[in-house]
């Protein structure tokens, strides 16, 4: 009698493996096209692998608001710097040489510097293969106390894992990764020509009328130059995965 129970209850066991593994089966191939969860999830993250990611797009409301400003932004200039510092501080990691950073600013370059020193104490090479940049949009502005901050964001491509003693131990060496980057570009006022509180004002210095745009160049209500006192740059002051 017992053994009966027990064949009774091992032929349920098996009849629900086989239901469970049949419905498995119906989920996979609803979800990927394939029998086998372990393949799609592989083809998944192939073709996650391929398509590049979606950037937070605001160029086209910011960039009036910009260019009201400052009548003399040009964007494509700013977004070519930005995408060329990017793909120069991976080459740079990489290769654990700052001289390879072009379009830096002495802020990215302590940055890349700092990540280099890291990787050197840890035994670590970071690698940067293939890397391409898809779209670069504007994703927002700032404006606070007499400066602003422009914050492109990039859809990235690369091949990026961490290798240590000839082991990989972070990222995967064959299978490319789609990311995004924001570079944050800065309208900052010379300090160092000017004092403190010339560089930092928005004030006209002949008449004291406050200067409403920050990249004139004359006072709006007196008409003196502006330009010789606020000697301003835009800058490159920071990048980072997002």
């Amino acid at each position: 009698m017992k053994l009966i129970i027990a064949l009774i209850i091992l032929i349920v066991l098996i009849g629900a493996l086989c239901y469970a593994k049949k419905k498995l089966k119906e989920l996979s191939l609803q979800l990927f096209g394939t029998e086998s969860i372990q393949e799609g999830l592989e083809k998944q993250a192939d073709e996650q692998a391929l398509t590049p990611k979606s950037v937070c797009g605001m160029t086209r409301i910011l960039e009036p608001q910009i260019e009201k400003d400052f009548p003399e932004f040009n964007w494509r200039e700013f977004c070519a710097r930005a995408e060329n510092m990017l793909l120069s501080a991976f080459a740079a990691i990489q290769n654990q040489n700052a001289g390879l950073l072009r379009e830096a600013s002495g802020t990215v370059r302590e940055q890349v510097e700092n990540k280099i020193q890291s990787d050197r104490e840890n035994g670590i090479t970071e690698i940067y293969e293939r890397a391409r940049i898809h779209r670069t949009e504007i994703a927002r502005y700032e404006k606070k106390n007499g400066t602003c901050m422009i914050t492109l964001q990039s859809a990235v491509e690369y091949l990026h894992y961490s290798n240590k003693g000839g082991k990989v131990i972070k990222g995967d060496e064959k299978r490319l990764t789609q990311t995004r980057y924001n570079t944050e570009l800065m309208y900052i006022q010379d300090a160092g020509k000017f004092g403190e509180a010339d560089a930092c004002g928005v004030n006209c210095p002949n008449c004291g009328a406050p200067v409403t745009s920050l990249g004139a160049k004359h006072c709006e209500y007196c008409g003196a130059a502006l330009t010789p006192v606020n000697v301003n740059v835009w800058s490159l002051e920071r990048f980072y995965e997002v």
